[in-house]
């Protein structure tokens, strides 16, 4: 079942997080990306700022996703699910929900390093098409995606 974190929830997330992101790691050669750095702090801020979504099995978070809205759009990041829990639709769920998050939303965008390829694939099996990258340094270019999200009525506030 996908729910919103609570604050409480949220040192679970990053220790997930930190796990989740250490291959990604590994494909830009160990470089220390965001996922691998941020702190609690910077967290607490995304979850003020926007939503975090978690899956819950056992009583451990088992994924989680992160979502702001910016204008028309649903700017998503940090999708993550435990390596343990992996190809079984959670992260797709996930991804989802947060596209859900504001029916009005026109469009939902993320980024990912450009070595990705299969988290590239994934996003672009769900609708998702690159629209612009941007070089950081010689190790990493950024490329990000958009979907257009089709128009839907206000779901009822669970």
């Amino acid at each position: 079942m996908i729910e919103r974190a609570k604050r409480e929830d949220l040192p679970a997330i990053l220790s997930l997080q930190r796990l989740a992101y250490l291959s990604e790691a590994e494909l830009y050669d160990g470089m220390a990306i965001p996922p691998l750095t941020q702190t609690l702090e910077e967290l607490e801020q995304d979850h003020r700022e926007g939503v975090v979504l978690i899956v819950v099995e056992g009583g451990d978070i088992v994924g989680s996703v992160r979502a702001k809205r910016d204008g028309d759009s649903v700017r998503i990041g940090k999708l993550i699910v435990h390596p343990s829990a992996q190809n079984r639709g959670l992260g797709k769920r996930l991804l989802l929900e947060a596209e859900r998050l504001w029916p009005d939303a026109a469009r939902a965008e993320l980024f990912m390093g450009h070595r990705s390829t299969k988290n590239l694939a994934f996003y672009r099996k769900l609708g998702y098409e690159p629209f612009k990258e941007r070089l950081v340094d010689e190790r990493l270019t950024l490329v990000f995606l958009e979907k257009r999200l089709p128009k839907r009525e206000r779901r009822d506030e669970e």
